[in-house]
């Protein structure tokens, strides 16, 4: 082809038109199955309650979670509160499974059937099984460590309210006043008074139990 036959090349206009292809998926069908790709990032977000969510039920779950460990500490606040948002998460994921098979099983159109099929869903379950799995460790993880701590501080407070019961006793029996607070303890004394009640009787009703039960009887004398 001769040079007076070549055909300037409009390079901006190419540039506009690739522009126009590259901006994104213009059906719904097609911003829906975008929308479904950036799922992982509401299973990863800063704030656990998407918008779409309901705040109620979220403080609902939140409620049950602190009167079932009932945290004592700043840390374990902290745990019970990544064990609220992690199960809120998790619970999330059964409903976005089904929401990605209804999609597929579903289109709204043949082009919405072209723009997010069933191959399209189960690579976004695929993802959303391996955010599962995370999240499980993560949630197991926090309550062993919360198990772990609440377990050391009850042995704690126990092993506290023996030796408070302990001196307790021991004042009563030299007739003396005595007031938690004197030997460092921070339980009030009607706390101190029950914990040694019910331990006096634990081993009044042990000795009994160990008479009764486990004492092998004395053989009779034969003459």
């Amino acid at each position: 082809m001769s040079a007076k036959h070549v055909i300037p090349i409009d390079r901006a206009a190419i540039n506009r038109a690739n522009s126009q292809h590259s901006c994104g998926p213009r059906t719904e069908a097609g911003k829906q199955r975008s929308s479904l790709n950036a799922l992982r990032h509401g299973l990863t977000a800063a704030s656990a309650v998407l918008p779409y969510e309901d705040p109620a039920a979220y403080e609902d779950h939140r409620r049950q979670f602190f009167h079932e460990y009932r945290p004592a500490t700043p840390t374990e606040s902290q745990l019970v509160q990544e064990l609220v948002d992690t199960s809120w998460r998790l619970n999330r994921i059964p409903l976005l499974e089904a929401d990605l098979l209804d999609r597929a099983a579903n289109p709204a159109s043949e082009q919405a059937r072209i723009d997010f099929d069933i191959v399209d869903a189960h690579r976004l379950l695929g993802n959303l099984g391996v955010q599962g799995q995370r999240l499980s460790r993560q949630f197991q993880k926090a309550l062993d460590k919360l198990r772990e701590i609440q377990a050391e501080r009850s042995e704690r407070e126990r092993r506290d309210l023996k030796n408070a019961a302990s001196l307790l006793e021991f004042h009563k029996h030299k007739g003396l006043p005595w007031e938690p607070s004197d030997d460092g303890f921070v339980f009030s004394k009607d706390l101190v008074e029950n914990f040694a009640r019910r331990a006096i009787r634990q081993n009044d009703a042990r000795h009994v139990g160990y008479v009764r039960f486990d004492m092998f009887p004395t053989p009779m004398k034969t003459y």
